[in-house]
């Protein structure tokens, strides 16, 4: 999906150094002290307009919240809200997901989200899923031991294909599974701006909660 271009989107990431970190790789393995605290830190990948990230900062002061996005035109959305309240508890980053490792040392990351990925549908995208297993091997090496990944998608080929992943990796042991996640709602749950979307639309909502449980790897595709 082509995003539109946002006038003020430069300005914007510009002058607030304090809100979006234009050069993240320098704070590898230092990400602690951009916050000034040890608090664990958890990040999610693909934040878009950061409602889900904002409010998971808001309610939980005692973590530390890092929204990544590559799109420029979302993610001033998170800054203006960011602008509106804000939050001494997260930061952003504009990059892709591709170079997560160039910014993250090993075991500096508690928890990742992933909301509502691109499915990239095609059989030949299949290594670009953000649940293959070329980046749940990135994602290895950035986890702290018994860390998290939390996964939700509407899309149940990606959701089936994200299950598989994760129970071929020795790395990982898939805690919970939901294949409908607003049957039974747990209080916690954050929404996205694409899961409020989704959800008015009727559509089934797949959920997934994976521990990370060890370092040793094999790469399955």
């Amino acid at each position: 999906m082509r995003l539109r271009n946002v006038k003020h989107a430069k300005e914007l990431i510009e002058n607030n150094p304090n809100i979006i970190i234009e050069e993240p790789k320098q704070y590898k393995g230092k990400w602690n002290g951009v916050f000034g605290n040890n608090n664990p830190i958890e990040v999610e990948i693909g934040c878009g307009k950061g409602k889900f990230i904002v409010e998971h900062a808001r309610k939980n002061p005692n973590i530390n919240y890092i929204g990544i996005d590559k799109f420029d035109s979302v993610i001033v959305r998170a800054i203006e809200k960011l602008l509106d309240e804000p939050l001494k508890n997260i930061r952003l980053i504009r990059v892709d997901a591709e170079n997560i490792e160039e910014i993250f040392a090993n075991k500096e990351i508690c928890k990742i989200y992933l909301n509502f990925s691109d499915p990239w549908p095609k059989r030949r995208h299949a290594k670009k899923r953000l649940t293959s297993s070329r980046f749940l091997k990135r994602y290895s090496n950035i986890l702290v031991y018994n860390g998290y990944i939390e996964f939700k998608s509407d899309n149940y080929s990606l959701f089936e294909f994200s299950m598989m992943s994760f129970n071929s990796s020795s790395n990982y042991k898939v805690e919970n599974i939901i294949i409908d996640l607003y049957r039974n709602l747990p209080e916690t749950n954050v929404q996205t701006e694409f899961e409020m979307k989704f959800v008015n639309r009727g559509n089934r909502i797949f959920y997934q909660k994976v521990k990370f449980i060890g370092d040793k790897y094999e790469e399955i595709l």
